[in-house]
């Protein structure tokens, strides 16, 4: 089983995240230099014609979209279905929430500090608005939880938590969003491969640096 990364990437940590709370070992990680557009070569089109990252390889299924690469991994290698239970509304609500951070959350954050990253263009007041109205619905769930969604440690708490360590190193004051900034510090301790997400997350971190 193969996967298709880039360290920095959000996404492509809480596939990592995942694989290490399971106890899966990739038989090959490939980096993808996206910036040199690594993933419009020929070869890698006959995997993900879509050309994005993460993508997985196993045994000849191609698979990509972080989220659900998570669920498959959790599915078919899980020793159990507790990152994803097998209960219709457990699972509902873990869909939600990924959902949420893949339309929502992280979307804001793409949105307010890739065009400056990447385009050079000027920050946008409107766009940073969107964060912070994500950040208020990500509080509000988790007000008087332990864990994002419902009563258990889910991969709903693994993606959100490679999204917020990215807003984390960009400088992204949510310390005022109380339940957020609580359970930030708990998942950190809580998410098995939380250290190598934060050097990844530290790879990131040049882009601001510049």
């Amino acid at each position: 089983m193969d996967l298709y990364y880039r360290p920095g990437s959000a996404p492509c940590r809480s596939v990592l995240m995942t694989a290490k709370a399971l106890g899966v070992e990739f038989d090959k990680k490939t980096i993808i230099n996206t910036r040199a557009g690594e993933q419009f070569t020929p070869e890698y089109l006959k995997i993900n014609p879509q050309h994005t990252i993460p993508t997985l390889h196993d045994h000849g299924f191609a698979l990509w979209e972080s989220r659900a690469i998570m669920v498959y991994l959790v599915e078919k290698y899980g020793k159990d279905d507790k990152l994803f239970p097998k209960d219709v509304q457990k699972q509902a609500l873990i869909n939600q929430r990924l959902y949420f951070d893949m339309g929502t959350l992280y979307k804001s954050f793409s949105e307010y500090y890739y065009p400056q990253i990447f385009l050079k263009k000027p920050a946008n007041e409107e766009s940073y608005k969107k964060i912070e109205v994500a950040f208020e619905f990500l509080n509000t769930f988790l007000e008087g939880q332990t864990y994002s969604a419902g009563e258990d440690y889910s991969l709903a708490d693994i993606a959100f938590l490679a999204s917020v360590s990215t807003f984390d190193v960009a400088g992204f004051d949510f310390k005022r969003y109380a339940n957020v900034a609580r359970w930030y510090e708990h998942a950190k301790k809580l998410t098995p491969g939380w250290e190598d997400n934060w050097a990844g997350c530290q790879e990131f971190r040049k882009y601001f640096d510049n």
